[in-house]
């Protein structure tokens, strides 16, 4: 099936766009296939630290060519529930491979931290670049050069893009993500969210909040609402990435066991030892981005990914820019409902139909290019299916519905919940910008109300306790770029914010900073760029300047005097509080190198 002829002119614009850089890569990738793995050339002594610790059968295997080696790059920490699960993983991996012949070991781990720790904390500030730091991390302990294909363990928010960056600079190897999945339904994310504002008011204390929160983060696997760690599942299997059903099985389970065995000999069957050779970086092109962009507006899925996806193409000599991310906003509807976009978490999704469903309605709209090559061997339609234990205990798999197990969480594509995806780009006389509306009601699609000035979150926090911010307003917090103090979600600002809109203030955020993936009823303009530690037009903005954020024009202004405006001097705070403690002096120098928002905010590209 064909994909539809407004997919196909955004998919063929960025194609001409990145002739130049994608040439680049293809050629450096079809240089790295043509040198092979061959662990035979390498010195006795490199070959001999190499499998020092594997057992004879497999020195014997790896001191030839003929029998593939696998590397694992695992993010496995034991403190976070979505990486916990992968401390099992390595030995199911090893077992196997060996089952098929094939060898596999741990290359190297990679740093995993959780934003939902670090949220408001000094910690945050080292998030975004953590990607980055992953990416080369994975890029050590494959560097050694024993391994014929890889597969990369990862879940949450920048591990999964830092991961997909290494799997594309190591292109002429194959690559198979394996997920661990969400951890089973607690308390109802509406109702923490309800207990996080009650608290905030003082209406109720921590013991009550700690109460509800142990009780929506309680086990094993992802969180369960529609944040950035879940945005990357959806991304992994619909750019075809994972195995077919394999992104929210719950940790734990033997079907998400069998998938686990199953991903390890697809990625040994796929090596350029086999007869079916995919390469990550010839698999991975522009109609796979495009899908996942696709993806991301079709779920509501993480504005995080606004930087993300545009680095992860960038990694594959691919020129995704924020336009094209806007452009199919208004073309792809929105088609899940899954918190902050509606009531249900992700396993309700799953119930609902999961992402078979969901690639399925896609395709036959031709919103989704099929004619992608994917780790599974086949096109996209081969993931238009549901994954299920089979009496052996492997992975069967059957034809997705036709119809949502709850249309309330999943539509069809005949009657999807708004007709665009409601990831925006805005222009105007203070930069560019993306804002989320598919969670924010239409009547506040757009805020024109006097600027209240913030150079760090806790500013804002501080005038809400004292009651300063009882009106209509727009939260002005700048000097949250990368440059600035490493781009830190600002999530903590949804409550307050939450609160007063609530009480029927009309309020909206503007920041060069970040917000969490699982924010969204408030309009909030964010990433914008030039940051304000640049001298962009934020750094300019007074309080009481009027801005006007219109989500449905596109625009992000400051209704002042232009040629006043323009000569106004920049706001320099004093961001030495910025440069230490929790290890942000180690990062001073990212920081300084960084890239604009709508490049990635990359210190790689």
């Amino acid at each position: 099936m064909s994909a539809d002829h407004r997919i196909e002119a955004i998919t063929a614009r960025l194609v001409e766009r990145s002739k130049p850089s994608r040439e680049v890569y293809l050629d450096r990738v079809r240089a790295a296939v043509s040198k092979g793995v061959h662990r035979s050339v390498l010195s006795c002594g490199n070959l001999a630290h190499g499998f020092a610790v594997c057992s004879p059968g497999d020195k014997a295997a790896l001191a030839g060519d003929a029998v593939p080696n696998l590397g694992i790059i695992t993010s496995y920490n034991d403190m976070l529930s979505a990486h916990q699960p992968f401390e099992t993983y390595p030995a199911i991996i090893r077992e196997a491979a060996a089952a098929v012949g094939g060898v596999a070991q741990v290359a190297g781990g990679v740093p995993a931290m959780c934003d939902g720790v670090t949220q408001g904390q000094p910690g945050m500030e080292l998030s975004l670049f953590s990607r980055d730091v992953i990416a080369m991390s994975a890029a050590i302990g494959l560097s050694h050069n024993m391994f014929d294909a890889a597969v990369f363990l990862g879940v949450c928010d920048k591990i999964v893009p830092g991961l997909f960056i290494a799997a594309l600079t190591f292109g002429h190897l194959p690559s198979v993500f394996v997920p661990a999945g969400p951890m089973t339904t607690g308390l109802p994310n509406d109702e923490k969210t309800r207990v996080r504002q009650l608290y905030a008011e003082g209406k109720v204390g921590r013991a009550e909040l700690l109460e509800a929160e142990s009780k929506s983060y309680h086990g094993p696997g992802t969180c369960t609402f529609y944040g950035t760690a879940n945005s990357n599942q959806m991304l992994m299997e619909i750019m075809g990435l994972h195995m077919p059903g394999a992104s929210f099985i719950n940790p734990g389970t033997p079907l998400r066991e069998a998938l686990t065995r199953e991903a390890t000999k697809r990625a040994l069957s796929i090596t350029a030892l086999g007869n079916e050779f995919t390469p990550v970086g010839e698999m991975i092109d522009e109609r796979s981005i495009v899908n996942g962009v696709v993806g991301l507006h079709a779920t509501g899925g993480s504005t995080n990914h606004t930087l993300h996806l545009v680095a992860m193409a960038r990694a594959a000599g691919i020129q995704l820019t924020w336009q094209d991310i806007s452009d199919l906003s208004d073309i792809v509807p929105l088609l899940a409902r899954v918190y902050p976009n509606g009531l249900a978490d992700v396993n309700h999704f799953h119930a609902a139909g999961g992402m078979g469903f969901l690639i399925k309605q896609l395709l036959k709209s031709g919103y989704l290019h099929d004619d992608v090559r994917t780790v599974y061997g086949q096109g996209l339609a081969a993931y238009a299916t549901e994954a299920r234990l089979a009496a052996d205990g492997t992975v069967s798999r059957e034809p997705a519905p036709e119809i949502s197990g709850d249309p309330k969480v999943l539509a069809r594509v005949e009657e999807p919940f708004q007709p665009t995806g409601g990831l925006k780009m805005l222009t105007g006389n203070l930069g560019r910008a993306v804002i989320k509306v598919s969670a924010v009601k239409p009547e506040r699609h757009v805020i024109e109300a006097p600027a209240v000035v913030f150079h760090d979150q806790e500013e804002l926090q501080a005038a809400f306790k004292a009651g300063k911010l009882d009106r209509d307003f727009v939260a002005v917090v700048r000097f949250q770029g990368p440059k600035a103090n490493g781009m830190p979600e600002l999530h903590r600002l949804t409550t307050p914010l939450g609160i007063l809109q609530d009480r029927g203030h009309k309020v909206a955020l503007l920041t060069d900073g970040r917000m969490s993936g699982a924010s969204g009823k408030v309009p909030a303009a964010i990433h914008l760029t030039p940051e304000a530690v640049d001298a962009g037009p934020i750094a300019r903005i007074k309080d009481g300047d009027i801005i006007r954020l219109d989500a449905i024009s596109g625009t992000i202004e400051v209704l002042a005097d232009a040629a006043d405006f323009a000569t106004r001097l920049p706001a320099k705070p004093d961001l030495s509080a910025n440069e230490f403690g929790m290890g942000r002096e180690l990062f001073a120098p990212l920081r300084r190198v960084a890239g604009l928002a709508d490049q990635g905010a990359s210190v790689l590209y």
